[in-house]
């Protein structure tokens, strides 16, 4: 099997674009909510205004773009083409950093903080702390191939090793939140010698029934955050784990229903003052969306919940672990329950911004973490 990579070069035809507004403008909307808040899900008059800017205003070319200019590549491993970012420091001691996003995102989140990880120096920072980046779609995620037979969490860390050997980098360290928090704890665990440590934004790790019989005020406030997104939070989880064909011919028909999909979650879980549009613009939002829509993901996307949700925190890491805290992260772990998976941990923050999709939100403290976290793995 081929071992080449490839450049991949975005261009999607103008009729794909033209399709997209005519759906978005014969969208049959439903009455609007019987509340005055979010919480029946995205308020009606939201969803429109996100529909027509979408329709009217947004301009895909220019995300396209900057996708391009970044270097964007793709490469079979395991029977499945991989689509990834690739931007190398011009530092030579840089660091190779291999950075996973999660559902609802894309590696659009990480487009405000590649530059300044790649190239401290250029952003006032110390070129000490480069990264070489590597940034790939999960499998069935964006532009990597959608799977035909079962991708879970493990799979996917095994083939982002392959994927860092085969771009040359024979010790590098991984960096995720959301599912790239478990597929980078995957890559710490998996005992191979060329990962030197981890850093995850999102840290899961359970508590045990002693930890519980005895809380902390810190961990009564997140075990009581949990069991809020539990009974009122994780309906997404759920239909993805246990139906995400099923949703996915009504999320890759509909874009308006695409977006409303990916829209709440914004809302839900970015530090944002109760709008997300606080923290991010709408045209951000969206080509976060259109990572989603334009190859049609949404059951593939789903399916690794199918896969993996239930065993997202199976995995030991022994290596060294950096991790950040964000204050609106949706699950929250005190560090002594961390320190059970994690028991090398070399960096522990809590910025004092920030939510789930910390590098979209807080691009400056997220790499400000990423560079401490790493410090001590160089």
């Amino acid at each position: 099997m081929s071992e080449a990579i490839t450049p991949f070069h975005l261009d999607v035809p103008e009729a794909a674009l033209d399709d997209l507004r005519v759906r978005l403008a014969n969208t049959r909307w439903p009455e609007r909510e019987t509340v005055g808040d979010w919480g029946q899900g995205v308020p009606l008059d939201r969803a429109q205004a996100l529909v027509a800017h979408w329709r009217d205003r947004y301009d895909w070319r220019a995300c396209e773009a900057r996708l391009n200019a970044l270097g964007q590549y793709r490469t079979t491993i395991d029977g499945t083409g991989i689509h990834f970012l690739h931007v190398r420091s011009p530092e030579r001691d840089a660091l190779p950093l291999i950075i996973t996003h999660g559902w609802p995102g894309s590696v659009v989140e990480f487009l405000k903080v590649i530059g300044p990880l790649t190239d401290p120096a250029a952003h006032g920072g110390d070129p000490r702390d480069a990264f070489h980046i590597v940034a790939p779609s999960l499998p069935g995620y964006a532009f990597s191939d959608r799977p035909a037979d079962r991708w879970p969490v493990p799979r996917i860390a095994a083939a982002w090793i392959t994927l860092m050997k085969r771009l040359g980098y024979d010790r590098f360290v991984a960096q995720g939140g959301d599912w790239g928090s478990a597929v980078s704890s995957a890559i710490g665990a998996s005992g191979d010698a060329a990962v030197a440590g981890i850093h995850v934004n999102m840290i899961v790790a359970p508590p045990t029934p002693d930890d519980m019989a005895d809380p902390t005020p810190e961990e009564q406030a997140a075990l009581a955050a949990f069991q809020r997104y539990m009974t009122d939070g994780n309906g997404y989880a759920q239909q993805q784990a246990t139906r995400p064909q099923t949703l996915g011919y009504a999320l890759v028909d509909s874009p308006a229903g695409q977006a409303a999909w990916i829209f709440e979650k914004f809302h839900a879980w970015t530090d944002c003052d109760g709008d997300p549009l606080n923290v991010l613009t709408l045209d951000e939002i969206i080509d976060n969306i259109m990572l989603y829509w334009l190859p049609g993901t949404a059951a593939s996307a789903a399916r690794l919940y199918w896969e993996s949700f239930r065993d997202f925190a199976a995995a030991r890491v022994e290596v060294p672990v950096a991790c950040s805290l964000f204050p609106k992260e949706i699950l929250r772990a005190s560090r002594r329950w961390a320190e059970r998976r994690y028991p090398q941990i070399v960096h522990w923050g809590e910025p004092a911004r920030g939510g789930h999709f910390a590098a979209f939100e807080q691009p400056g403290l997220f790499v400000e973490e990423v560079r401490a976290g790493f410090r001590p793995m160089r």
